[in-house]
């Protein structure tokens, strides 16, 4: 699919300032004496596309005062600048990124490209309709960049593959994580080594990154061992074929998506591994929902290929919903409309997934996190 040209001159001119701050290659997470984790992280609802998004639905660690703005690119295409957080070029970890759309059809939103210009880190997203028509859409996003240890149980591990290589990669434990492409088109197989519970425990979120086509990626499988987590992640093209791309995958057990834990006192997350079931439920094994305040989550049946989630005494504005498909085929999943919390719940209204540009009942895996 080719691009006009005067639309990849713009895509090359921001490639070109993004990267120049950015080096690429595998990097093992530093140990020893650290900042606390995350050292860097922000989110954001981006309901327009220019200007100052949601100030409900934003924070970071940047200095008070300091809010998330963006600006528009071509159609579909949203540049969103997070203050004060940009990755310092010396570091060769760029950090991660995660967008999910919010959309009434099978709309999804992808990365085209992120790094720090200046103190700031900016993050290039385009979303598409199935079939690969650009179109705004509001959507959810998140940035965290960490670096030291974590003590056990807690578990965090992220990377990026650019397409051919690791441009970003962390793991908690001190560990490398590794990247093994294979044979058949738009598969990898991760393996986070030494990272977390030798069972299902955690949640894992995983977005495409890609500056010239639609894309879209999930997780395939998860096979947790004593050896650390093996994931396999699938990519997809505007109309379900498989694709090699770039992507980002974080991996957090105890943990909120964006690192941190006490500040956010208030994360949960779950696996909705039954969408037949009706419902409400709460997944089993435990590991996989879990709540920071010591209550619990629940999924529902909401009609044909939507999910109703509802995440208890947890809610605190501001806040942020993560949304990844599970399963070898194509399906892919965004928000059907924007949480809302309230009393300290947080209704996620729904997760609907589509394969095919149709509602599909698909597994997926839901994370929430509140600054506070």
């Amino acid at each position: 699919m080719r691009r006009p040209r005067k639309v990849l001159a713009r895509l090359l001119c921001i490639t070109a300032m993004l990267t120049a701050t950015l080096t690429g290659g595998l990097t093992a997470a530093a140990t020893g004496a650290q900042a606390a984790v995350p050292d860097k992280w922000g989110f954001a609802f981006v309901d327009t596309t220019s200007g100052i998004p949601d100030p409900t639905h934003q924070a970071g660690s940047w200095s008070a005062g300091s809010t998330v703005t963006v600006s528009p690119g071509v159609i579909g295409e949203v540049f969103v600048r997070f203050p004060g957080i940009g990755v310092s070029p010396s570091r060769v970890d760029p950090g991660v990124a995660h967008v999910t759309a919010m959309a009434q059809t099978a709309v999804w939103c992808q990365i085209e490209k992120y790094g720090a210009v200046g103190t700031d880190e900016i993050v290039a997203v385009r979303c598409y309709t199935y079939g690969g028509r650009p179109v705004f859409t509001p959507f959810a996003i998140t940035y965290a960049s960490s670096t030291g240890p974590l003590p056990s149980p807690a578990a965090l591990g992220y990377l990026y593959w650019d397409g051919s290589g690791l441009a970003a990669s962390y793991n908690s434990t001190g560990s490398a994580n590794t990247v093994v492409p294979s044979l058949s088109p738009g598969v990898w197989t991760v393996m986070l080594n030494g990272l977390g519970p030798a069972r299902a425990s955690g949640n894992i979120q995983v977005t495409a990154v890609d500056s010239s086509v639609p894309a879209h990626c999930k997780v395939s499988t998860w096979s947790p061992s004593s050896s650390g987590q093996k994931i396999s992640v699938r990519c997809f093209d505007a109309v379900d074929a498989p694709l090699n791309t770039g992507w980002t995958l974080t991996y957090h057990n105890e943990r909120a998506v964006t690192g941190g834990a006490i500040p956010p006192k208030n994360f949960a997350y779950t696996f909705d591994n039954d969408p037949a079931n009706p419902g409400p439920y709460t997944p089993v094994p435990a590991g996989v929902t879990f709540n920071s305040v010591g209550s619990f989550n629940e999924i529902q049946t909401a009609g044909f290929g939507l999910r109703l989630v509802t995440f208890h005494k947890v809610g605190v504005l501001p806040d942020d919903v993560q949304v990844t498909a599970y399963g070898r085929g194509p399906a892919f999943c965004n928000l059907l409309a924007r949480w809302a919390t309230y009393g300290n719940e947080v209704t996620v209204r729904d997760v609907a997934c589509y394969e095919g540009g149709r509602p599909v009942e698909s597994a997926s895996m839901v994370t929430y996190v509140s600054a506070y």
